[in-house]
């Protein structure tokens, strides 16, 4: 599939909104790390319609600073620079970037001053909009045949334009949701200025992605570890339709998993698809691993190495087996691990990103690495897969290891289990839960003082968290009604022993994440 767009990536955290925002157009676009330009000059970025340079944590006045040669700006491409590479735009063209006192996070309003094919019937002069900042570098001096389109109510500036050169830049962060009309930018740059065309859809990138399946993995065989959860149930399901008998699927059940959820899943998955299934009981293993581990990062490493040592174990009783299959998707990558070529703070890592032991002796197969959690449903729609599997919430793959703050004991999975339980059949009961993007129970490493029947009591805090989201890299606290919450809150403390206290969580992503841990 020919690439239109090229997103040049310089480490930013919202790189890959970037390109998700133009498949949502419908445009295929790749991202190209800074420094594998020269790798992928004459075979993609040449040949693309436009070239779209990513924020970053750099400044372009350091010493060690990412920057371009010239190469690209010598193509006749049109070019949109974003934060970091606006600044990048003004750099290479002789205009001037310093650090500011005033620095700009969060909403701000921008004034726009003039028209410009980059805001054309959306931004109009002379009116006020609502936009994402992210910075702390300014520009003092534009360069020469630039034009100023905005500013912001600092008289930052916010857009910048070249129109004999096509090239545009912007301050701001047009591929966030906070950006008002954020993405019919994005949607301007890639239809009307670069003239891309709309040829991609989840169909297309299915039989592609089978295509390279096929390719890849040859007459080897592959394991596949099995969640039941969205991504791994798709995975499994995707390189099925590639290489057939060649796939084996594993569920190992850690025992971290939801009240009744190993039997549910193995019910489901022998009943509705015709692939080889392995249940592997394994609670006693990881339960033993886990104990006396508090902190959340060796929680996460302890589990992701335990899952890979018994894949190993598992695919010596095989032949030829070359390949891990895992569901990973871009959001786990990208909280995971640095950016090739950019500097990138790890948030957290996921078991099957920055968990996994450094030495391994099979390769991975990720096929959904470069997706979101929404369009990974999308695919398992044009995949035929039941909505009882591609509905359900997303369930971390070290479960409820990560959902027990604090110290993992049988006692307190017990415990978390029954809440978690009451919760989510509370919300199907008042027919919440697809409205909703991930729900569960949290168990706090606190105690409280409580009384009931008269009685002192010293239990646990239970916390209740529903959020909404597009694609998991920011969301909102979901708003119930009150009634709800103290109803549910009361079931909890009368039917689960050692809780007490019930709280909802009302923080949004950022500055929290959706996970405690």
């Amino acid at each position: 599939m020919k690439t239109q767009i090229i997103i040049i990536d310089f480490g930013s955290q919202l790189t890959k909104l970037i390109a998700r925002r133009i498949r949502e157009i419908g445009v295929f676009c790749e991202v190209v790390p800074f420094n594998n330009i020269e790798k992928n000059f004459k075979s993609k970025i040449v040949n693309s319609r436009g070239i779209i340079l990513s924020g970053g944590p750099s400044s372009v006045y350091s010493k060690n600073a990412p920057l371009l040669g010239d190469k690209i700006f010598k193509l006749g491409i049109p070019i949109l620079g974003i934060c970091y590479g606006l600044q990048l735009i003004c750099n290479f063209f002789k205009g001037k970037v310093e650090k500011s006192d005033k620095r700009e996070f969060g909403k701000a309003n921008i004034n726009i001053l003039k028209k410009s094919a980059i805001i054309d019937q959306i931004y109009e002069p002379k009116k006020m909009y609502k936009v994402w900042m992210s910075h702390s570098d300014i520009i003092t001096k534009i360069p020469k045949d630039f034009e100023t389109v905005a500013l912001s109510e600092n008289s930052i500036l916010a857009i910048i334009e070249n129109k004999k050169k096509k090239i545009f830049g912007l301050q701001f962060h047009p591929e966030v949701n906070q950006t008002v009309k954020g993405s019919k930018i994005i949607s301007n740059f890639v239809l009307r200025i670069s003239k891309a065309k709309k040829d991609w859809n989840m169909n297309s990138f299915k039989t592609d992605m089978i295509y390279q399946i096929k390719k890849i993995v040859g007459k080897k065989k592959v394991i596949c570890g099995l969640s039941g959860g969205v991504d791994s149930t798709v995975t499994a399901i995707l390189i099925n339709k590639a290489i057939g008998k060649q796939l084996q699927c594993i569920f190992v059940d850690t025992g971290l998993m939801r009240k009744n959820e190993p039997q549910e899943i193995e019910s489901l998955f022998k009943k509705n698809f015709n692939i080889s299934f392995v249940r592997l009981n394994a609670s006693t293993f990881f339960i033993k691993k886990l104990k006396g581990i508090s902190d959340p990062e060796k929680k996460r490493k302890i589990i992701g190495k335990l899952f890979i040592e018994l894949f190993e174990q598992y695919s010596k009783k095989l032949r030829n087996v070359f390949f891990l299959a895992q569901g990973t998707l871009y959001p786990d990558v990208i909280e995971s691990i640095a950016a090739s070529g950019g500097k990138k703070v790890i948030i957290k890592s996921h078991h099957n990103v920055g968990g996994l032991p450094k030495k391994m002796n099979l390769n991975l197969l990720e096929p959904l690495r470069e997706l979101f959690k929404d369009e990974v449903r999308l695919l398992g729609k044009e995949l035929g897969i039941p909505k009882d599997f591609i509905s359900r919430h997303p369930f971390p793959g070290p479960g409820l290891g990560i959902r027990i703050l604090g110290e993992i004991t049988r006692t307190r999975i017990k415990i978390l289990k029954e809440a978690d339980s009451i919760f989510i059949n509370s919300l199907k009961e008042a027919n919440l839960y697809d409205k909703i993007w991930q729900a569960f129970c949290v168990l706090l490493p606190v105690k409280t003082v409580g009384v009931m029947g008269d009685n002192r009591t010293y239990e646990q805090i239970c916390i209740l968290r529903a959020v909404t989201s597009k694609d998991g890299m920011t969301a909102d606290s979901f708003h119930f009604d009150h009634k709800f919450i103290s109803e549910c809150a009361n079931k909890i403390v009368n039917n689960v022993k050692g809780i007490n206290r019930v709280c909802y969580d009302c923080t949004s992503k950022p500055p929290g994440t959706i996970e405690y841990e």
